[in-house]
């Protein structure tokens, strides 16, 4: 019997590798992203996204050639290298000053014994402005001819690299092809590999979106209330945080119905939420609005006292009350009624300040209407 081993090529090897890698980036940085949302840093997710990439494509680089330091073959990652250099400048568009480039460089040809080569001042200049124009051309706002600005950047550049290595290392002609060509390979499979996840994540956002927005009034829908009013309950008697709600209906929204039509009903809830929401964007993002039934609308108020909701409750129901909306060439005036409440030490659930906000919401109704209730 013939035994036939087979055995990979380096190079598939490479492109898995290479893949892995940033698979694996995309895997913690989500990782991070949600321990960050979880505990309520205060950093963003463009700031996490810079940090957490820098230093790690950092940690890869140095590990790799750590492998290899002092060796004749310390060339051989360098197609890796000039790919995290890419994926760092290009796909996460982060961008670094000149001036922080320069110890980092330092450090890097110390460690690797290189700092007495001109090809290396050579080629860490020209890594540079690699990553600057990758930068540049990122950022620019047309999108006729993006591949082939990328790849016209990754080949001219990466060209005069693989130049300065075989200068360095005495390499021969075939095998400065050789990377190079292996270099355009890892391009073209970086952007489409990059491209298809970033494809998908735009699309289970979009299926987020659609899940947790009113198709309507483009408000947060119940859904989307009850996830937030779970963690930001949770999170206020965890860490002893301040936590409120409002509450209001349309006044008479049925006689509105059955006047005018559905048609006009549905454009008053659209003219509602935009007012309400343009009052919260002004005063503060973090404050959440929310459609949850038919005319009923929530907002929900993390790290707010009942004192301090006042100036954009009261907002929200000066904007609101007397509101004309032309129906038809016909002006009609609606009104609200709200009711307000914040968590007591009583509030074992979120359904508890729920139903307080509520009965204060039906107070108001039944009292007169277009009237707020506040305790």
């Amino acid at each position: 019997m013939t035994w036939h081993v087979w055995q990979v090529s380096p190079f598939i090897t490479s492109i898995f590798f290479i893949l892995g890698v940033f698979t694996l980036y995309q895997v913690l940085y989500d990782w991070f992203k949600s321990i960050s949302h979880y505990k309520n840093l205060k950093i963003t997710d463009d700031q996490l996204k810079d940090v957490f990439g820098i230093l790690y494509m950092l940690i890869f680089i140095f590990s790799m050639q750590a492998t290899i330091v002092g060796k004749s073959i310390s060339w051989e990652f360098m197609n890796f290298q000039i790919m995290a250099i890419i994926f760092c400048a290009y796909f996460l568009n982060i961008h670094i000053p000149y001036r922080y480039f320069i110890p980092i460089v330092l450090v890097y040809m110390i460690f690797n014994s290189s700092i007495g080569y001109w090809e290396s001042w050579c080629h860490a200049w020209t890594l540079i402005m690699c990553y600057e124009s990758f930068n540049h051309i990122r950022r620019m706002q047309e999108e006729n001819h993006r591949f082939i600005r990328y790849m016209m950047v990754g080949i001219v550049y990466g060209g005069l690299m693989w130049f300065f290595v075989m200068v360095k290392f005495n390499l021969t002609l075939s095998t400065f092809y050789e990377e190079w060509f292996y270099l355009v390979i890892f391009e073209i499979l970086l952007y489409s590999y990059v491209n298809m996840i970033l494809r998908d994540s735009k699309l289970k956002i979009h299926l987020l979106e659609f899940a947790n927005h009113d198709a309507l009034t483009k408000a947060e829908n119940y859904a989307a209330y009850m996830t937030e009013i779970q963690y930001e309950f949770e999170s206020c008697q965890r860490n002893k945080l301040h936590l409120s709600m409002m509450m209001f209906d349309i006044d008479h929204f049925k006689h509105v119905n059955d006047t005018y039509g559905h048609l006009a009903g549905d454009k008053v809830l659209q003219h509602v939420a935009d007012v309400a929401q343009t009052v919260i964007n002004a005063n503060d993002p973090k404050v959440k609005f929310y459609r949850t039934g038919g005319e009923e609308f929530n907002v929900v108020f993390p790290g707010y006292d009942l004192e301090s909701t006042k100036d954009i409750v009261n907002e929200i129901f000066v904007a609101l009350n007397h509101l004309p909306i032309d129906i038809n060439g016909k002006k009609i005036y609606i009104s609200i009624s709200m009711g307000v409440s914040t968590v007591s030490s009583k509030d074992v659930q979120p359904n508890d300040l729920y139903s307080r906000v509520d009965d204060n919401l039906y107070h108001s109704k039944n009292n007169g209407r277009m009237q707020i209730t506040a305790f």
